[in-house]
């Protein structure tokens, strides 16, 4: 509940408090059954090998549901009930990040998200969850 409020804060912040750090998301608008979906996120305003970035969906009529991260280090943690569909990756050379889910479902009908961790890879602490592999916790922008 805590992320949905930050992520509805950071949407409707005032135009330019967080105009230096963009996140892109862009893709098929729609993907059949059975098909994989392909999404890239391109960001501005900060490097991906200094902050990891989170994918969040939201289902009709539902609440943000997690995803994945990718951290600064290029490793990765997935939601566990999607994790054997999944695939993060990136291009820190185009600053982009791109989610792959095989095998699509109806129950994978939602909008997608990216976002940017609000923690630099340096300030990891164990309290953070999902937990860190050398990363941070928290979102930012969507």
């Amino acid at each position: 509940m805590a992320l949905l409020g930050l992520l509805l804060c950071l949407v409707t912040a005032p135009q330019g408090v967080l105009s230096e750090v963009q996140l892109q998301e862009s893709g098929p608008g729609l993907v059949k059954p059975s098909q994989t979906l392909s999404l890239t996120c391109t960001v501005s305003g900060f490097s991906l090998t200094s902050y990891g970035v989170h994918w969040t969906r939201q289902a009709p009529g539902q609440g943000l549901e997690w995803v994945g991260v990718i951290w600064s280090d290029g490793s990765t943690n997935y939601n566990p009930t999607l994790k054997s569909r999944l695939s993060i990756t990136r291009d820190t050379s185009k600053s982009q990040v791109y989610l792959t889910v095989k095998s699509l479902t109806a129950e994978d009908t939602a909008v997608y998200y990216c976002a940017r961790d609000t923690v630099t890879g340096s300030q990891c602490q164990p309290r953070h969850k999902p937990p860190c592999t050398g990363q941070g916790a928290g979102l930012q922008g969507a």
